[in-house]
This record gives C-alpha cells, sequence and structure tokens, in this order.
C-alpha cells in the first residue's frame, strides 16, 4: 500500500501548481484529468517583490520559536525562575532552579475557595434573574433558578461538615440562606422586580464583604509563606531570580500573586526581574508564560546590541516615533494630544494604575 504524507501532498500540489503557472494559455492542451484545477495566474512584478519582502517577517516569527527553546534553556540553566499562575483555586507558583526539577508550591487552604465560592453563588443568582427583571411574562428563568436552589439548599445543609473555620461558619450560612429566600421569592411570585433585587442586594452586602476578606487573607497568608521560604532557601541566588505573573485586564489592579512577589523583589525589581504579562484568558500555561518570560529577556539584549539601551525593547519599539507623529497629526485637525507622560526606558513603576485620585480604592471604601 502506497502511504502519502502530508508533507508529499504539499509537495504534490505545489508541482501542480507550477505545471499551471508554466502553461499560461495552454489550459486547452493539457491533459483532461488537468482540467479541473488548470488555469490563469496572473502575478505582477509588485506583488512578487512584496511578498518577497513580507515573507522575511514571517520567517522571522519562526526564527524566533525556533531560538526561543534554546534561549530559554540557557535562561534556566543560569537563573532561577518563579511563575505565578492564576487559578480558580488561588493560584499556583512554580519554582524552576537550574539543573532541578520545578516545584511547585503546596495548594492555598480549600477554605479559600469554600468562601470565593459562597460568595460568587450570590453573584450567580444575580446573573440568573438579571435579564429579566420586571418582565413578569417571560418564565424563562425559572428552570435555572430552580435548579440552582436545589444546589444551594444542598451546600446549606451540610455547611456545618465543610472545612470552614468555626467562628466564620455563621457569615456563609447567612449568605446561604438570604439566597434561597430570594429564589423562593421570586418562584413564589413568578417574577423578578428591581426593587426585591435591589433588597436582596442590601441584604448580602455586608455578609459578601466579610468572606471577600476572609478568602484574600487566607490566599495572601498561604502565599507570602511560600514566597518567603524560597527565597531563603535559594539564596544569594534570590537576586539573580527571575518571577513573573499573568493577569487579565480586570485583574491587573492589586494584582494579588504579583503583589505578593514584590513584597520579596522589592520595588527595584518592577519590570526588570519581576514582570506583570498580560493575557486574554484568566488561566494560562506555564509553558506560555515561560516563552513570554523568555522574549522579553532575549529581547532585551537585542536591544542592548543594536541601539545600546538594555530595557529599549520592553516597549513598543516604534513608540516614541508613533508619540511624536500623534502629536504632529492631532496639531493639524485642530486636536489636544491625549498621551500619558513619557518614561525612561526601565522604569521601575508599578505595571498597573498608580496615580492618586478621589473616590473608594476598595470595597472596605464603599458604604
Amino acid at each position: 500500500m502506497l502511504l502519502v504524507t502530508h508533507f508529499q501532498r504539499c509537495a504534490c500540489a505545489a508541482l501542480l501548481a507550477t505545471v499551471g503557472l508554466g502553461s499560461l494559455g495552454h489550459a486547452a492542451d493539457l491533459p483532461d484529468y488537468m482540467q479541473p484545477i488548470a488555469g490563469v495566474v496572473t502575478v505582477s512584478p509588485t506583488e512578487v517583490a512584496n511578498d518577497n519582502l513580507l515573507a522575511l517577517n514571517r520567517s522571522m516569527f519562526q526564527l524566533y520559536d525556533e531560538t526561543g527553546k534554546l534561549l530559554q534553556r540557557n535562561i534556566l540553566a543560569q537563573h532561577p525562575v518563579i511563575l505565578g499562575l492564576f487559578s480558580g483555586a488561588g493560584g499556583r507558583f512554580i519554582l524552576y532552579r537550574p539543573g532541578m526539577a520545578p516545584l511547585e508550591a503546596p495548594p492555598v487552604p480549600i477554605v479559600y475557595q469554600l468562601l470565593k465560592s459562597v460568595g460568587h453563588s450570590t453573584m450567580a443568582v444575580s446573573e440568573v434573574v438579571a435579564p429579566y427583571i420586571d418582565n413578569p411574562a417571560n418564565q424563562a428563568w425559572l428552570a435555572s433558578l430552580l435548579a440552582y436552589r436545589s444546589q444551594m439548599q444542598s451546600a446549606l445543609d451540610t455547611l456545618d461538615r465543610a472545612e470552614l473555620p468555626p467562628d466564620w461558619r455563621a457569615v456563609p450560612r447567612t449568605i446561604l440562606q438570604n439566597n434561597v429566600a430570594f429564589m423562593d421569592n421570586c418562584a413564589k411570585k413568578g417574577a423578578i422586580t428591581m426593587a426585591d433585587i435591589q433588597d436582596f442586594a442590601k441584604r448580602q452586602g455586608p455578609s459578601l464583604k466579610k468572606v471577600i476578606a476572609w478568602a484574600a487573607q487566607t490566599q495572601v497568608a498561604h502565599w507570602m509563606t511560600v514566597i518567603g521560604d524560597w527565597k531563603k532557601m535559594l539564596g544569594a541566588d534570590w537576586e539573580k531570580t527571575y518571577a513573573a505573573s499573568n493577569t487579565i485586564y480586570v485583574a491587573r489592579q492589586n494584582n494579588i500573586l504579583f503583589s505578593v512577589l514584590a513584597q520579596y523583589f522589592g520595588a527595584d525589581a518592577i519590570n526588570d526581574r519581576l514582570l506583570l504579562i498580560e493575557t486574554i484568558s484568566f488561566t494560562t500555561t506555564p509553558a506560555d508564560m515561560l516563552e513570554a518570560l523568555t522574549r522579553v529577556v532575549a529581547d532585551r539584549s537585542v536591544g542592548a546590541i543594536f541601539f545600546g539601551n538594555y530595557k529599549l525593547m520592553d516597549y513598543e519599539l516604534m513608540g516614541g516615533d508613533a508619540r511624536t507623529a500623534i502629536i504632529v497629526e492631532t496639531a493639524k485637525r485642530g486636536l489636544t494630544p491625549v498621551l500619558p507622560p513619557a518614561v525612561p526606558f526601565g522604569s521601575h513603576q508599578w505595571p498597573a494604575l498608580i496615580t492618586a485620585g478621589s473616590g473608594p480604592t476598595s470595597l472596605a471604601d464603599l458604604p
């Protein structure tokens, strides 16, 4: 049996395309089996020239990927690396040490997840009913609400056996009881009113603040201990350790894992050996994080070679010239430029909003 690989199929396709190109104007002379794919292909010299130049950029990314594996190996052979990864269980921390297997930290105590789940339950109830407020004719919400109500009751019935500190149990119980009462009220009325949901939110707010605070305390205390122990273990190697944490947009402000790392790395390491890597999903694989960290560190050497500045490539390379161009173009259009202050390459500024202003900054600041 003849086995045709994917590579061979691609090669055959390329050959057929070449045959077609070499037979412009002679389609009628081709065998019948070539007619379905034969045709006149026209490409201008300009298009060919453009594609030749664009091919350089396409190849650059391929070379990036190939070289990145070597550079990552070199970095890990010389530097400890800590990855802080978001997870629903309160995060993951992994320590890579030269010549040693990766060390994964123990997880945050399960009480963190229990408190977070209780808090999220109220949000989930709100999500079920929110689209149907003051719309009694639409009963599409009822089945979902009753199903969740059953789960809520099961959680409430077994609450005393959950791994919660005894002096914390009263608050989760109150939250679950209020959830059940609200759902029963909605089901009995066959409708969701704005007044009911506002009253529900008002009753739940103080308790939600408590479980959020306890969850944060549990998470921070755990990771402060882990990173502190790792710093002692690494000793002098701590000063050449890299660390990175991932974040999506909504979690970058007051990012917990990054903030814990910053307490041990110090302000001077921010944007140097301590990086906050923005992503588009809550979870990111360790491999993707290592790839991102490698690219940042590797690009710094390129910037130093070509432009004499080690941190230049941490920034949009065309950003400075684009900034000047924006100022020119806005002036032409009678607009006032909206741009942040220019900052030097290698700034250790916190990688999130740091400008002070009026207004609440935490749940504790809200009524």
